[in-house]
């Protein structure tokens, strides 16, 4: 209600002065009350459900892909998603830092546009939208990270590569992820000053939630996960030799004998490791990082947080707690299968369900690109870049250790208006508009407000009916 009411008025202000009226727009499907708050859901019909799924899946859709999906059917098309290996981007220029010269940096602008373009021309949209689903759950930022590294670009493709992968593997390549070892300062601790900064997280944020462990646990696993450091490129190491070089004129031995690393992820020193038995989670033994991340998986919280998330995120923003437990039962039974998982959800009955229809509202990042997408336009990638920051949303940057926030979070007035104005930008920045003869069935399933629709039928020009459809609640809700 809040996103629609603060839609309204985006499009009201946008419909200010509009001139006369030229061809009506049809009414093909269920219309929402007088307010526009209350939708009629079309979801018995396979060709709503099919672009139902495809909202929630991918960063928006053309036409033809929503052609492909009608001829293919709402099973096949969830087929399709989920058992599709995830599509790997061209390499981002100068991204390896090893075959850069010392003091070189990321461009952290460049390589969002690079992610930006592959959201957008990738084959396998549900493996990148889950991409910047564990982008916010499994939290870094290039602030703390920094850009004299490739760790955050080297992260940005392990997230691609682990999203419809199984939770284990997953949380032990965040564990030795060289971005999460400098982001929360585990590739900083040893036995002798474990930092506790990761295996707080780690419990609290990644796996089973506030108020399932104690103080003592988290002492244990920070001891447990000691010993692990940042990979070395051959440019660090002659960058940090160059240092040395300024400050003390000489180049200590250990520095000028190192050897670069050749693996992506950190490493691990035994030297600087804990030694001994240590009681966590309600067992004493000798702990390492994978013993730590089965005795967590081994608790029933961790699937049922996980589920929850992932509902949250593709269904509902209050799914049942019946609906998450089943969830979570089939989780933990496929051996905690995220591809099992993304399948149950986009199976079950809750996914479809008259409720579930518009009852998310789209990221910024959702929204832009699903209206580049609407429009046609792959070049505004470099628009959505620059306008995701008022809106509150910058890759590569997350607000904080928890991530961006979801739905209702997303609604405030200086937010919307940000919405209206990229959108007014994006159809100007379009040169040639695809015809909006079938868009609002394309995009909006024929399901329109009364304000939506007459705005649309008092505009002259597919300019004017581009900006009121795309600022439109309607296409902001998901």
């Amino acid at each position: 209600a809040a996103a629609g009411g603060a839609g309204v008025a985006a499009i009201r202000l946008l419909g200010a002065g509009a001139p006369a009226a030229r061809g009506p727009v049809p009414i093909t499907g269920g219309q929402a009350n007088a307010q526009g708050l209350d939708w009629v859901s079309p979801l018995e019909a396979e060709p709503a459900k099919v672009a139902h799924l495809l909202r929630r899946t991918s960063f928006g859709y053309t036409q033809a892909e929503l052609d492909q999906g009608i001829r293919d059917g709402y099973a096949r098309t969830v087929d399709r998603l989920v058992e599709t290996k995830p599509a790997e981007p061209p390499a981002f220029p100068g991204g390896d830092t090893a075959t850069q010269l010392p003091g070189q940096q990321l461009k952290t602008n460049e390589l969002q546009l690079w992610w930006l373009d592959w959201m957008l021309a990738t084959p396998t949209p549900l493996a990148e939208r889950l991409t910047l689903f564990w982008h916010s759950h499994f939290t870094s930022d290039i602030r703390k990270v920094g850009a004299q590294s490739p760790f955050m670009y080297w992260q940005n493709l392990t997230w691609r590569k682990q999203a419809l992968g199984d939770l284990r593997d997953m949380l032990y390549q965040v564990t030795i992820d060289p971005a999460m070892l400098r982001y929360l300062d585990l590739g900083n601790s040893n036995a002798r000053n474990p930092n506790e900064n990761y295996a707080r997280e780690l419990m609290e944020l990644f796996t089973m939630g506030a108020g399932t462990f104690t103080e003592d646990d988290v002492k244990s696993a920070s001891k447990a996960l000691a010993g692990w450091r940042e990979p070395r490129t051959e440019s660090m190491l002659e960058a940090a030799r160059q240092e040395a070089m300024q400050r003390q004129r000489t180049i200590p031995p250990q520095l000028a004998n190192a050897r670069a690393d050749t693996a992506r992820v950190g490493v691990f020193e035994r030297n600087r490791a804990h030694q001994g038995g240590l009681a966590f989670l309600g067992q004493t033994r000798q702990w390492d990082t994978q013993s730590v991340i089965d005795r967590i998986l081994e608790q029933d919280v961790t699937a049922l947080r996980i589920a929850t998330k992932l509902a949250v995120q593709f269904v509902s923003p209050t799914p049942s707690e019946a609906y998450t437990a089943r969830l979570a039962d089939r989780f933990r039974r496929s051996k905690y299968s995220v591809k099992e998982l993304m399948r149950a959800i986009l199976t079950s009955p809750e996914f479809t369900e008259p409720t579930a229809y518009r009852s998310l509202i789209k990221s910024p990042i959702e929204y832009m690109l699903s209206a580049a997408k609407a429009l046609g336009n792959t070049a505004l990638t470099r628009l959505v870049s620059s306008s995701g920051g008022s809106m509150g949303m910058t890759l590569f940057d997350p607000p904080s250790v928890g991530g961006w926030p979801n739905n209702e979070s997303w609604v405030s007035s200086n937010a919307m208006l940000a919405r209206a104005n990229y959108i007014t930008a994006a159809v100007q920045q379009t040169r040639r508009l695809p015809p909006t003869a079938r868009a609002h069935e394309v995009h909006l399933d024929s399901v329109l407000s009364g304000q939506t629709l007459k705005l649309l039928n008092e505009a002259n020009d597919e300019k004017r009916r581009w900006t009121y459809l795309l600022a439109a609640p309607e296409f902001q809700l998901k």
